[in-house]
C-alpha cells in the first residue's frame, strides 16, 4: 500500500476543526501517513489555534497568507500543491475536509480499497444519529457493502489515487470554480477509472461548518441562490 499525504482544508470554524485534527492524528495508520493543513485565510483566533494544534500533535500547518493573495476559497491552489508533494512520494492523496471526524481506522479502510484502476475511494458520511447524509443521500437504500459509482464523490473523506494524480493534471482545474469534487470525480471515470464509496466505512459530517449560509440551502433555497448567483458564490 502507499504512504498517504493527508490534507485538511480550514476556514475558521475551529473547534469543530479541532476535532476533525485530533482525529486525523489518531489514526492508527499514522505511520503510514504525513498530514498538512491549509489555513485559507481564517481569522486570527484560527490561526493561533492552528499552530498551537501543530506544535502539540506534530503536522504541518501552510497558511495560504504567506503564498497568495487571492480571497477564499482557494481549493484550485490546495489541489495543486497537494498534488505536487503527493507526486514527490509516491503517495495517494487523501483530503478529510473540516467538518469532518474519521474513525481510527479510516485510512487504513481506504488504502486497501486501492487497487489498479481506481480513481477514487471515499469513506459514506453520516450524521450525528448515523444517518447517512449529504453529500450521498443518493447511497441511502444501498446495501452495506463497498461499491463502484459513477455518482458525485465528494471530498469530505477522499482518496485520489497516486494513479489518478498522474493521469490528471490539476494545473488544468477551471479558475473561475471554487469546488472541484464534481469535475474530479467525472473527470477519473472519463480517464477510464473506477470510483469506489466505502459503505463500511461511516464518517462523522456537520456539513457547511465553515461556511454557515451554505446551509441556507436547506432553510431558505430562496435566499441561498440569491447569494450565490448576486456575490458569485459557490462555483462548482
Amino acid at each position: 500500500m502507499n504512504k498517504l499525504l493527508v490534507i485538511t482544508p480550514v476556514k475558521n470554524s475551529i473547534d469543530l476543526t479541532e476535532k476533525t485534527i485530533r482525529a486525523v492524528m489518531d489514526s492508527v495508520d499514522r505511520q503510514q501517513m504525513r498530514y498538512v493543513v491549509y489555513d485559507d485565510f481564517s481569522d486570527c483566533e484560527t490561526v493561533q489555534r492552528l499552530d498551537a494544534l501543530a506544535c502539540e500533535l506534530c503536522f504541518e500547518v501552510v497558511h495560504l497568507s504567506d503564498f497568495i493573495e487571492s480571497p477564499s476559497p482557494n481549493y484550485r491552489y490546495i489541489l495543486q500543491k497537494a498534488q505536487e508533494r503527493a507526486l514527490e512520494e509516491g503517495e495517494h492523496l487523501v483530503i478529510v475536509e473540516s467538518d469532518v471526524v474519521i474513525n481510527r481506522d479510516t485510512f487504513v479502510k481506504l488504502n486497501r480499497a486501492v487497487e489498479e484502476g481506481v480513481g477514487l475511494v471515499a469513506s459514506v458520511t453520516v450524521d450525528e444519529k448515523g444517518e447517512i447524509n449529504f453529500p450521498y443521500l443518493f447511497a441511502k437504500k444501498w446495501r452495506e457493502e463497498d461499491k463502484a459509482t459513477k455518482k458525485r464523490i465528494s471530498f469530505c473523506c477522499t482518496l485520489l489515487t497516486n494513479e489518478l494524480l498522474k493521469l490528471y493534471d490539476f494545473s488544468n482545474l477551471d479558475s473561475r470554480k471554487n469546488w472541484y469534487d464534481v469535475f474530479i470525480s467525472h473527470k477519473s471515470v472519463e480517464l477510464g477509472l473506477r470510483n469506489i464509496l466505502l459503505m463500511s466505512d461511516k464518517v462523522l459530517h456537520r456539513p457547511h461548518s465553515s461556511r454557515p449560509w451554505k446551509l441556507l440551502k436547506y432553510t431558505n433555497p430562496v435566499k441561498y441562490y440569491w447569494i450565490k448567483y448576486t456575490k458569485g458564490f459557490d462555483k462548482i
